[in-house]
């Protein structure tokens, strides 16, 4: 039976049902540790088959897309930063100042890796180009974080690179994607024959990063930390910052990219990372300002994970319509 047309689909249930959950029952303690190796289990077996899936000649293609990278890059490291200060008149009478250095730490983080790759899969877009791009701005803001923090945020604690997050793109991210195309040769006809296993393993690796990362925030005290007043304004502020950052790279990617690009540019170009940027605050801010400091950031994540999800979703549906009118009168389409 076909769904209603104003009624979302499975995949957005199952993000409004992580959330709902983690905000009723997160997950803590010695659960929260055996879900999060859980969850690195299915981001890379996610990567595994995108590796096996692939043929070399995407992967070199992906590899080789410095314009796209560049754009990624100028986006994450950049127009952020640059957005964040030129509001600086304007967010100083409404947020503290822990507040907006939180606001202007968020700018400066990298983007996602394992989310930007997993919604660009589900929108059909350039997976080898978005795996290079994310896991690119990632290994740079281990280093540019700190430096663009250093530069425009006053903080009481010392500016540190953690290789935590290098050892993580790593194991989670490359390896399992360099064996995926190594047992090509095995498997990747049956992978290729199976389209749907990898779907669901994008989607559910989606929705168990949004249950874990949301009960983290819930546990860190999100509802708790702000007045009802104060936290409003900072979720409008993050969704302000979030619509432009998606407004702006769909506007560059449509004008200069092919589709797969653009929808690269899009998720790469416009999010940022929870799981660089808590390591992160931890080193650069001292003590109690911590908490004020992470809250944007843990704010803009959920934002992003739901925006991102509804767009992909929507290029999903696109691409599946366009399939549909281009096959040969007779043909037997697929996924």
């Amino acid at each position: 039976m076909k769904r209603p047309a104003f009624l979302p689909d499975n995949f957005i249930l199952a993000l409004i049902g992580a959330i709902v959950l983690a905000t009723l029952l997160p997950i803590s303690g010695m659960a929260a540790d055996v879900y999060d190796h859980f969850t690195t289990f299915a981001i890379a077996l996610l990567f595994f088959l995108h590796g096996a899936k692939l043929s070399r000649e995407a992967v070199y293609a992906g590899a080789t897309n410095w314009r796209l990278h560049l754009c990624v890059l100028i986006a994450t490291f950049v127009l952020f930063p640059l957005i964040g200060l030129a509001s600086r008149p304007l967010l100083s009478h409404w947020l503290t100042p822990e507040l907006f250095a939180g606001l202007l730490f968020l700018c400066v983080l990298p983007s996602t890796v394992q989310s930007s790759i997993a919604f660009t899969s589900v929108a059909r877009g350039n997976v080898p180009a978005a795996v290079c791009s994310a896991s690119l701005s990632n290994l740079l803001g281990v280093f540019m974080t700190p430096l663009l923090a250093g530069l425009l945020i006053t903080t009481q604690g010392s500016a540190g690179v953690s290789l935590d997050a290098v050892t993580s793109i790593f194991l989670e991210i490359l390896l399992p994607f360099v064996a995926g195309q190594i047992a090509r040769r095995w498997i990747g006809t049956w992978v290729g024959n199976h389209p749907k296993l990898v779907k669901f393993v994008d989607q559910s690796s989606i929705v168990l990063v949004v249950y874990g990362a949301f009960s983290a925030s819930v546990i860190e005290g999100l509802w708790q930390q702000l007045p009802l007043t104060s936290l409003a304004v900072l979720v409008g502020v993050a969704v302000a910052l979030l619509a432009l950052m998606l407004l702006l790279t769909f506007a560059v990617g449509r004008r200069f990219f092919a589709r797969e690009d653009e929808i690269v540019l899009l998720f790469c170009g416009s999010k940022k990372s929870l799981a660089s940027g808590i390591p992160i605050a931890k080193v650069l801010f001292a003590g109690g300002a911590l908490g004020s400091v992470v809250l944007p950031l843990m704010i803009f994540h959920q934002l992003q994970l739901l925006a991102c999800a509804l767009i992909a979703r929507r290029y999903a549906v696109a691409a599946d319509r366009a399939d549909v009118v281009t096959q040969p009168a007779g043909a037997n389409p697929r996924a």
